[in-house]
């Protein structure tokens, strides 16, 4: 059975689509249903199941940015600030840009509160101070947006990926950053006439490899022109953080054909 993904012309589509799921909300029913059942439905349906799903506005993003300003600048630092602080890690904040808004924040809403609020924010995001430290220490090796997890792709790859789209107007392409280790299943760009995929390396190292050739080395500068039909994977190296920007070439007839991934057995051999 052919198995057929949109290309990268399309991701901004599937972000789209992504993020205008509704959120079910139980919470005000499951606390206060019998107590105060006209509360619990505006919390759970109007408050979330309609305010916060207006993605299409603001995204759950930027709506938890907003929330935990809200609740801090209020000196509310009980469980509801924890439970948004779980949902903005949830919503792709880090913990290192979860420090600076909440840094931000102190100047303007206080520095007790800022505290407070440190404190709650240190027991979400603990288990991940390794790894954003070596994401944000990243980002500052290139000019261009890490952006967001790949979510929409993450089937055809195997270990953690971003996805930054930088233009979607006369010539699409975006910033794809790959996580150490991670890289994408062998695919075909195919096209009738024309097609194929251009990749510039941005920041880090990585690898291209086509069908029965070696792998080629990636780093910043390099450019690699991939001919529309042609068997290939691309990703980071094994003990290195990978970006490169990725432009679909236009094509007749083009699509893109995902296929089996890139066993460990196949990645490791390459020095």
């Amino acid at each position: 059975m052919k198995r057929v993904v949109i290309t990268l012309i399309s991701i901004t589509y599937i972000f789209t689509l992504m993020a205008q799921t509704k959120i079910v909300q139980t919470a005000g029913r499951d606390a206060l249903g019998e107590f105060a059942p006209e509360f619990a439905h505006l919390n759970d349906d109007i408050l979330f199941g309609e305010v916060w799903s207006r993605n299409d506005l603001l995204s759950m993003r930027d709506r938890s940015m907003v929330t935990i300003t809200s609740l801090i600048s209020q000196g509310i630092t009980d469980s509801s600030l924890t439970y948004h602080l779980q949902e903005a890690k949830k919503n792709g904040i880090t913990r290192t840009e979860a420090a600076e808004i909440i840094t931000h924040i102190a100047f303007y809403a206080g520095w007790p509160k800022a505290w407070a609020a440190f404190r709650l924010a240190k027991d979400v995001w603990n288990e991940d101070i390794k790894g954003d430290d070596a994401k944000a220490a990243f980002q500052r090796q290139m000019i261009f947006p890490i952006g967001e997890p790949n979510t929409a792709y993450a089937k055809y790859f195997i270990g953690n990926s971003y996805l930054a789209q930088i233009s979607d107007s006369q010539i699409p392409f975006a910033n794809v950053t790959f996580e150490p280790g991670c890289r994408n299943n062998w695919h075909i760009h195919k096209a009738e006439k024309g097609g194929g995929q251009m990749l510039v390396g941005v920041a880090g190292r990585g690898w291209y490899q086509e069908e029965g050739k070696p792998a080629v080395e990636i780093l910043p500068g390099t450019v690699v022109h991939i001919p529309a039909n042609v068997k290939h994977w691309h990703g980071a190296a094994k003990d290195s953080w990978f970006a490169h920007l990725a432009f679909a070439v236009p094509g007749e007839e083009s699509e893109n054909v995902w296929l089996e991934p890139v066993t460990d057995e196949q990645y490791l051999t390459i020095e």
